[in-house]
């Protein structure tokens, strides 16, 4: 058989660089040999804690076909259930069970569920109740604007939909909330609370939950920082019929530590900015007020009756030096926690 000869640069120009003298064979089909599945592969993740009652419906009634989706697949977190969740996930036909032994918190169960998700070949993701709450005859335009390309996050609006059931105290804390993560993450939603939401890979991958109680703001925020494309569409919340709220026992202690995630998120990213304009703010007083005693001390030759401004002319400038500082160092530890999030991204897209 005649061998074939690769061109070189001498021989020819970039064109046709890596072209090759004889024509390449047309190679058959080969027998055997299946077709990859059409379409991407969808995994819907279902937080769980002692839904022995519920659980079943909701994982029948996830479809287990959509346009542009090849494949579904169910994955059921039970966040340490002592009920039936797990046996009952898998009588329903979930895929995948993922079981705690101990109660971690819904943040916990959610980080968990993406990185689980991921390993299972996610390509889109789907968070959905457990409590039946959310219809998931709906998923499917969660799942639209990703498959199109129009979003890397999509959200399910409560608020902007059709609410059958939901306490007066917890809609005000709801719209509350949403202002303040809207103000703050630059995303343009009106529920920042829904748990029925979609996510591309990308999205998926960028996502590091740090919270020990929701995770629902945090990844807001983070998608916000992170400039992903974030849509919202509206969805129908049914009242529940079984049991009560694991997460909010109360609004107040709810709201308290929904505000520490979000302050701490906040803070963490924007720590430079903050503390400079702080550490610049304390060293013109201190300027200020040092200019105030200099000057008088020029005209009478003493400190007195200023020697309070003097005082604290120096401490307001050595204090703001000292919060300079700590803006620096807080800014390169925001670089820090960038470069190891880039790692991540890369280890997390390790397909097993």
């Amino acid at each position: 058989m005649q061998q074939r000869e690769l061109l070189t640069y001498e021989d020819t120009n970039l064109a046709t660089l890596t072209a090759l003298r004889d024509p390449i064979p047309f190679l058959p089909e080969q027998p055997g040999v299946e077709d990859e599945p059409a379409g991407k592969t969808l995994v819907v993740t279902i937080p769980a804690l002692n839904e022995e009652e519920t659980l079943g419906g909701v994982v029948r009634s996830i479809p287990r076909s959509m346009d542009g989706i090849g494949e579904v697949k169910i994955l059921v977190i039970s966040d340490g259930s002592t009920d039936r969740t797990e046996e009952v996930a898998r009588d329903a036909g979930a895929d995948a069970v993922f079981r705690f032994s101990r109660r971690q918190g819904l943040a916990k169960v959610y980080k968990t569920a993406l990185a689980e998700a991921l390993k299972m070949g996610a390509d889109v993701i789907v968070n959905i109740d457990a409590d039946g709450q959310y219809v998931s005859d709906e998923m499917p335009m969660l799942v639209s604007p990703i498959l199109k390309g129009d979003a890397d996050v999509v959200m399910g609006s409560r608020l902007a939909g059709k609410i059958e059931s939901m306490p007066r105290s917890k809609m005000i804390g709801n719209h509350f909330g949403t202002w303040v993560v809207k103000k703050l993450s630059g995303v343009p939603i009106t529920d920042a609370h829904t748990g029925y939401r979609a996510l591309n890979r990308h999205a998926a991958l960028s996502m590091n939950v740090l919270s020990q109680y929701t995770y629902t703001q945090e990844t807001i925020l983070q998608a916000g920082f992170k400039k992903l494309q974030v849509l919202e569409v509206p969805i129908t919340f049914n009242k529940r019929t079984a049991g009560e709220s694991r997460l909010v026992s109360s609004f107040f202690s709810y709201g308290k530590k929904a505000a520490f995630t979000v302050g701490k998120m906040v803070g963490s990213q924007h720590a430079l900015g903050y503390m400079m304009l702080a550490g610049m703010l304390s060293m013109m007083v201190g300027v200020g007020l040092g200019a105030r005693v200099l000057i008088h001390f020029a005209l009478t030759g003493q400190v007195t009756p200023l020697l309070p401004s003097a005082i604290m002319a120096g401490f307001g400038f050595v204090f703001g030096l000292q919060l300079i500082a700590l803006g620096l160092i807080a800014g390169l530890s925001t670089d820090n926690r960038s470069l190891i999030e880039d790692a991540l991204y890369v280890i997390k897209d390790r397909k097993e």
